[in-house]
């Protein structure tokens, strides 16, 4: 059997199982039991504001070593400052912090004002102001209609001297194209005196 085999193979067959059966007999490198060399602990880098750290021989891989961690931390660091910005503006400007709120009074002025926005700003005598005989009267109620047909409206209350009702909302901060109070009117409506005074007050009806 091994003599027809020879028979039928060629020399170059033959060589190659010769080198196949000499590689076997060759110690492989992971089976050894030689003890591995300890490696040598790395140096530990010199802070920068030693001048060491800028006298030492620079890694010419040290340009690949990656840097990512780092950056997504940056990047991190500025969506959130960047955002928190926004939610303060907006929590300022933007959000009110007082709605549908309600009061009671006398329209006692009402304009247009404004150099580059228009805006009806305007001053509300409240009833309990008028009323209040036990203290000094405090302030005017100064608002700003939230668009023109409401100051229209309040117009023609103070024109015909008609107690109203209006409802509003309050922001921490103006800004130039809401009009230059912090009291925005949303609504508006007349109002009848006899139920909004104490009774010793109110007009009697005759």
């Amino acid at each position: 059997m091994p003599l027809k085999w020879h028979q039928n193979c060629n020399f170059a067959d033959m060589i190659s199982y010769d080198r196949y059966e000499k590689d076997d007999e060759k110690e492989d490198f992971f089976d050894s039991d030689a003890p591995e060399e300890p490696q040598k602990p790395k140096e530990p880098l010199p802070d920068p504001e030693d001048p060491a750290y800028w006298e030492r021989e620079e890694s010419p891989w040290e340009h690949l070593k990656p840097r990512r961690v780092k950056s997504v931390w940056w990047w991190l660091g500025g969506a959130f400052v960047v955002v928190a910005l926004l939610l303060a503006i907006w929590l300022r400007y933007f959000s009110p912090y007082v709605e549908e709120a309600v009061q009671y009074g006398y329209v006692e002025h009402i304009e247009k004002r404004g150099t580059v926005f228009k805006t009806f700003e305007g001053v509300l005598i409240p009833y309990k102001e008028l009323m209040d005989t036990t203290r000094l009267y405090q302030r005017d109620f100064m608002f700003t209609a939230a668009d023109g047909k409401i100051g229209a409206q309040l117009r023609r209350m103070q024109d015909s001297g008609t107690p109203v009702k209006v409802e509003y909302k309050m922001y921490h901060a103006t800004v130039p194209w809401r009009g230059a109070s912090r009291v925005i009117v949303t609504a508006v409506d007349t109002a009848d005196a006899s139920r909004i005074l104490p009774p010793e007050f109110a007009p009697r009806r005759q």
